[in-house]
């Protein structure tokens, strides 16, 4: 039984490897995301009630478009008004 010795430069290269694959793990498995959402994505985005997006919807605050009885909601207009900005 041969016995191999492991020296730090050996581990910091692996260390290196390693992380190069779990970040194309990572690149690789980013979900898509989607242009318009459902009341139920904005509903976790917000981490709010359906009421509550009801209320944005018809105050004006958060425009939807109405397609077959369903709201869609932009993204854009989502994140622009997480981040305070008017719409």
């Amino acid at each position: 039984m041969a016995i191999e010795i492991i020296t730090k430069d050996d581990l910091e290269a692996f260390r290196k490897t390693l992380l190069n694959d779990i970040q194309a793990l990572l690149i690789n498995n980013r979900p898509e995301t989607k242009e318009w959402l459902r009341c139920a994505d904005v509903r976790k985005l917000l981490k709010v009630s359906t009421a509550t997006v009801q209320n944005l919807r018809m105050t004006g605050k958060l425009k939807s478009h109405k397609v077959g009885g369903i709201h869609f909601y932009r993204l854009a207009d989502v994140e622009s008004m997480i981040s305070g900005k008017t719409l």
